[in-house]
C-alpha cells in the first residue's frame, strides 16, 4: 500500500432484491446496478480502470458478459467467488488497487441468481468444501452437549453457534425472535427489501421452525439481485467535483479461518466468531484505534445476519460488547433507533434479501447512503451530532463460511461539502430509499464512448 494513500466511494447503485424466480439474467441485474452507480458518480465507463465482479452460482466471465454492455474497453475483469463474503471480497479487490496507486477508478460489481429453498451443493460429485466445517459443528451437538438438531447445513451450524453462546452465556430463542423482529421492522422502510412486512417478535416465533432455535423468519431467504459500487483515489475526488458524495474507506480488510475453526471444539467459532473478531480488531488498529477502541465512534452498522443467531455472535465479536453481553444489548435495545448503534437500518439479510454476490457491497451501499445523509426513512440519528464535521463512522461486515471475513470501516471525509449536483439530481430521484429500473436512455449516459456494441445491447434486458 501507499502510505498515505486515500480510497473513496464515490458511486453506488443496487437493484432490488427479489425472490428467485428466473425472471432476470445476472448480466441484466448486474447492468443495471453499474449503470446506477455510474449515473451516481456522473462518470462514463472510459474512466472504469479495472473491475472485480462477485458471483457464486455463475458460469465463468459472467462479469464480462455483465459489464460488456457498458463499454468493450479492454480493462482487466476479475471474477470472483468467496462464498457468502463474495462481493465484498470484490470491493477489498478494487479498494486495494486503488490505494497502491495502480488505478484512480475501479469498479466492484456483485451479482447473483439463486435457486429458491436451502442452499445446496453446486457439483453433485464431489464434496462440498464445507463438509468438513459441517461435520464438525454436527460432531460438536453430541461432545459439547448443545443437544441434538436439524435442519439444512448453513442454519443447523449457525443455530449451534448460538446454542454454544446461550450455554456459557446466558439468552435463548427470545433474543433472536427480537433481533428478527427488529430486522424485519426495519425493512418495512426499504423498497429494494425482499420482505417488507414487518414481522414482530411473536409471529417471528410462531413461523415454522427451521431447526431447533432458527424459525423461517429469522433465516435470510435465497435471493436474485445486483449491487455496485466505484472505488476512487482523492485526486479523482476533486478532478470531478464528487467532494459532495464521497465516502472515505477508512479502513478496509479480510481475514480467513484460523486454527481455533476446527481445534477450539466451539460452534462459535465454527461459524467464524474468531474470523470476524480478528478481522474487526485488524480494522480498528489500521483506522487508528488502540485496542478494543473506536466502537463508541461508530453510529450505523451493516452486519452479516445471515441467521439471528449470527447477529447475535457478531456483536462481541466487531467489539461492540464484550462477549458475554450480546444478549443484553439486545435487551437494551442498543440495535436499533434510539439504541446506542442501528444496526441493519435496511432490515439486513433476514428481511432485505441474501443474493451472495451481491450482499457485501449491497452493505456498502447502504452505509455510504446513510455517511452522505441521504437515507430517508432509514437514516440513523445522530450521525452528525458531533464536533467532528465528519460525523460518526459507518461499519461494514460481512461473512463467508469457508471461509472469509470481510470489514470495512466508513466515514464522511473532512472536505465533504453539501450542495451542488450530486448523484440523485443524476439519476432524478434519490436512490438511496426510492428504487428504480434504469433506462436504455440512462446506460447510453455511462457508457463508453465509441466501445459499444450494438449486437450486445440489442440482448439487453433493462
Amino acid at each position: 500500500m501507499t502510505k498515505g494513500a486515500r480510497s473513496f466511494i464515490v458511486g453506488v447503485g443496487c437493484t432490488a432484491f427479489i425472490k428467485p424466480r428466473g425472471e432476470r439474467q445476472t448480466e441484466d441485474m448486474g447492468f443495471e446496478a453499474a449503470v446506477k452507480a455510474l449515473l451516481d458518480a456522473g462518470i462514463t465507463y472510459d474512466l472504469v480502470e479495472a473491475a472485480y465482479v462477485g458471483f457464486v452460482y455463475g458460469d465463468s466471465t459472467s462479469g464480462q458478459r455483465a459489464l460488456y454492455n457498458l463499454g468493450l474497453t479492454g480493462i482487466p475483469i476479475t471474477n470472483v467467488n468467496n462464498n457468502c463474503s463474495t462481493g465484498s471480497t470484490a470491493l477489498v479487490l478494487a479498494n486495494q488497487l486503488v490505494k497502491s496507486g495502480s488505478a484512480e477508478c475501479a469498479l466492484a460489481l456483485g451479482f447473483e441468481r439463486m435457486a429458491s429453498g436451502s442452499l445446496k451443493a453446486t457439483f453433485a460429485d464431489r464434496p462440498p468444501p464445507t463438509l468438513l466445517i459441517n461435520e464438525k459443528s454436527k460432531e460438536l451437538e453430541t461432545s459439547n452437549n448443545l443437544g441434538a438438531n436439524h435442519g439444512p447445513g448453513a442454519p443447523r451450524m449457525f443455530s449451534n453457534g448460538a446454542n454454544e453462546y446461550f450455554h456459557k452465556y446466558g439468552g435463548d430463542i427470545t433474543h433472536l425472535a427480537k433481533i428478527a423482529s427488529k430486522n424485519h421492522k426495519h425493512s418495512v422502510n426499504n423498497p429494494y427489501s425482499q420482505f417488507r412486512s414487518g414481522w414482530t417478535e411473536e409471529q417471528v416465533l410462531k413461523a415454522p421452525m427451521v431447526t431447533n432455535n432458527l424459525t423461517k423468519f429469522m433465516c435470510s431467504p435465497t435471493s436474485d439481485g445486483a449491487a455496485c459500487a466505484i472505488i476512487a483515489s482523492e485526486d479523482f475526488v476533486h478532478k470531478h467535483h464528487l467532494e459532495n458524495q464521497a465516502i472515505e474507506i477508512i479502513a478496509n480488510g479480510m481475514t480467513t479461518d484460523t486454527e481455533k475453526t476446527f481445534n477450539d471444539n466451539n460452534a462459535m467459532e465454527v461459524v467464524g466468531y474468531s474470523m470476524s473478531k480478528n478481522c474487526a480488531d485488524k480494522v480498528f488498529a489500521e483506522a487508528g484505534f488502540a485496542p478494543g477502541k473506536g466502537r463508541d465512534e461508530v453510529g450505523v452498522v451493516e452486519l452479516h445476519d445471515c441467521f439471528a443467531a449470527n447477529e447475535l455472535l457478531t456483536y462481541p465479536a466487531l467489539g461492540l460488547c464484550p462477549i458475554d453481553q450480546a444478549h443484553k444489548l439486545v435487551e437494551r435495545g442498543d440495535n436499533t433507533y434510539g439504541g446506542k448503534w442501528v444496526v441493519n437500518p435496511s432490515g439486513g439479510l433476514e428481511a432485505k434479501g441474501h443474493p451472495l454476490g451481491a450482499t457485501g457491497i449491497g452493505m456498502h451501499f447502504y452505509i455510504t447512503m446513510q455517511l452522505r445523509n441521504w437515507a430517508g426513512p432509514m437514516q440513523a440519528p445522530g450521525l452528525f451530532d458531533t464536533t467532528d464535521k465528519r460525523g460518526k463512522y459507518g461499519l461494514v461486515h460481512n461473512i463467508g463460511l469457508g471461509g472469509a471475513a470481510v470489514v470495512s470501516l466508513l466515514r464522511r471525509p473532512e472536505f465533504f461539502k453539501e450542495g451542488g449536483s450530486d448523484g440523485r439530481s443524476r439519476l432524478g430521484y434519490n436512490h438511496a430509499h426510492v428504487c428504480r429500473r434504469v433506462s436504455l436512455e440512462d446506460a447510453k449516459q455511462v457508457q463508453a464512448k465509441g466501445r459499444t456494441s450494438d449486437y450486445l445491447l440489442q440482448h439487453a434486458k433493462l
